[in-house]
């Protein structure tokens, strides 16, 4: 089984009620983003491209979340496998620093530099040779996607949990 990063959005007293123990684990279908390998190739991807620092490091904070935070009666099967990081939290106010952060990028910028060659494009992603197809469209797909996904979490008010299954 492949790892994928996946995304929950959380109103922060759904969390609290969690930590309580007074509900279970379900954010609903809705609220919950999977982004296969996508985001983890378009860093590395700016990595190799000399992206600024910035763009990175938002990147990063987007899909690993704050090292801060109590949510650690998250970690259990029902969320988190053990075979990774447990999971992360963004509170409200990150998660609208990270939407506004996403919303401000340029794609087109973002992938000036992925080679036009679909292995080449693969391999400096870190996908290996033909394992996504189009690369450029994967990584716009999942961008598109995870910057919705903040942006109505941001609109909300809600947290994002982040982890690795």
């Amino acid at each position: 089984m492949a790892l994928t990063q996946q995304f929950a959005r959380v109103a922060p007293e759904h969390l609290d009620r969690l930590r309580d123990g007074a509900e279970e684990w379900d954010p609903g279908a809705e609220n919950l983003l999977d982004t296969g390998w996508a985001v983890w190739g378009l860093i590395l991807l700016c990595r190799a491209s000399g992206a600024d620092p910035g763009t990175v490091a938002l990147l990063e904070r987007a899909v690993s979340g704050d090292p801060d935070g109590d949510i650690g009666f998250l970690d259990h099967d029902g969320v988190y496998d053990g075979f990774t990081d447990p999971p992360r939290q963004l509170t409200p106010t990150a998660v609208a620093d990270v939407a506004r952060g996403l919303d401000a990028l340029d794609p087109g910028a973002l992938l000036a530099d992925l080679p036009d060659s679909p292995d080449a494009a693969s391999a400096v992603c870190g996908f290996g040779p033909g394992a996504v197809g189009d690369v450029r469209a994967h990584l716009l797909e999942h961008l598109a996607a995870m910057r919705e996904f903040y942006r109505a979490a941001a609109l909300q008010g809600q947290s994002v949990v982040t982890w690795v299954d």
